[in-house]
């Protein structure tokens, strides 16, 4: 990752995490405290209504207004794209560099799309002062991805995605979790009748009743039949990945899993993988796990993301088949997000090194 300045990257950085009190904005808290991020004060952000509520860590969140968001160095997002519009332009204005967890900003060509371990060069190049994190499906297969980029040449990939319910957020775990006794008490129905159980269940999160289901479709239209959290996926990885070209098919779907996404991803490439070379590769690659049949509740609270059923594909030698498993709130999610501050300070690029916003 190169060479870190010395001077600034030792002081202790000031910190603002905005979205404080939602599921990732919690994980965001909890990293910093795990990690030993050097920090002289984290002050957590919240909406009006959640101003000067003590949260169990004993941080009192404070109320994000134009008086109360001045004097950081770094501020950390995942409030949802509607406040990261407002609000991270106005911190990086107060000096501060943010890193944002929304899609706000991240298809933005001034704005940095960085993946720590995949092309955390990119930092240095946020000339508004705000750097982007992938969404988090994008997020885990863009690590063994790299490592078979690096080893093979990639050219395409068709994605099939099995999605937790944690990717709505808590609301989005609630819901399923409120669904499972009444579908429980239905059981023979489910087998016979389900249609009639799925008429009898309230859901606002998720397409379609969730509990003991599939749903084929998440996020919004997005044009020929394709969502805009499948759009994601193709926009998001030629851009990490630095390839304009690159070919994407994407397909997410909705499983009953509290957290933790899983893909199915075919991908080909300029150069016929070998098997053994493609396992050292993702083996040596930093935050990969080879494991033969990973799932995600296995790996739910684990940092690392894991990648199994790696195979030759069938019909096309220069493609190869794996199978990876990531939590969706911390690698994909507040980790990333943690681990960008990280290299923020380590490099410099906040308070006097950071990039000019414009």
């Amino acid at each position: 990752m190169g060479s870190e300045p010395s001077g600034r990257a030792s002081r202790p950085i000031r910190v603002a995490v905005v979205g404080a009190t939602g599921a990732v904005g919690t994980a965001m808290l909890d990293l910093l405290a795990k990690r030993d991020f050097p920090a002289s004060e984290i002050v957590p952000f919240a909406s009006a209504r959640s101003a000067g509520k003590v949260l169990p860590n004993g941080m009192t969140v404070q109320g994000i207004a134009d008086d109360t968001i001045q004097g950081f160095d770094v501020a950390i997002f995942s409030a949802g794209g509607a406040i990261s519009r407002e609000w991270a332009p106005k911190f990086a204005a107060a000096g501060a560099v943010v890193v944002d967890n929304s899609s706000a900003f991240r298809m933005d060509d001034h704005v940095p799309l960085v993946v720590a371990e995949v092309n955390p060069d990119e930092l240095a190049h946020a000339s508004k002062g705000i750097v982007a994190n992938p969404n988090c499906t994008t997020m885990a297969i863009m690590l063994p991805l790299k490592a078979l980029h690096d080893a093979f040449g990639l050219r395409s990939f068709v994605a099939s995605s099995y999605q937790a319910a944690g990717g709505a957020g808590q609301s989005g775990m609630d819901e399923l979790a409120e669904q499972v006794p009444s579908f429980l008490k239905q059981r023979d129905r489910l087998v016979d009748d389900g249609a009639s159980v799925l008429a009898g269940a309230t859901h606002s999160i998720h397409a379609a009743p969730l509990a003991f289901n599939v749903i084929p479709w998440l996020g919004s239209e997005a044009g020929d039949g394709y969502s805009d959290e499948e759009m994601k996926m193709v926009f998001e990885s030629r851009k990490i990945l630095g390839l304009p070209e690159l070919g994407v098919t994407p397909t997410c779907v909705r499983v009953p899993v509290m957290v933790g996404h899983a893909i199915q991803v075919r991908a080909t490439f300029e150069r016929e993988p070998d098997l053994d070379v493609a396992r050292a590769a993702l083996e040596a690659f930093p935050g990969v796990v080879v494991d033969d049949v990973p799932t995600p509740v296995k790996y739910a609270g684990k940092d690392e993301v894991a990648v199994g059923r790696l195979r030759p594909d069938l019909q096309d030698p220069k493609a190869l088949n794996l199978f990876v498993v990531g939590d969706n709130l911390l690698k994909g999610a507040a980790l990333n997000t943690v681990q960008l501050a990280e290299l923020l300070h380590a490099r410099g690029l906040v308070g006097a090194g950071a990039p000019t916003a414009s």
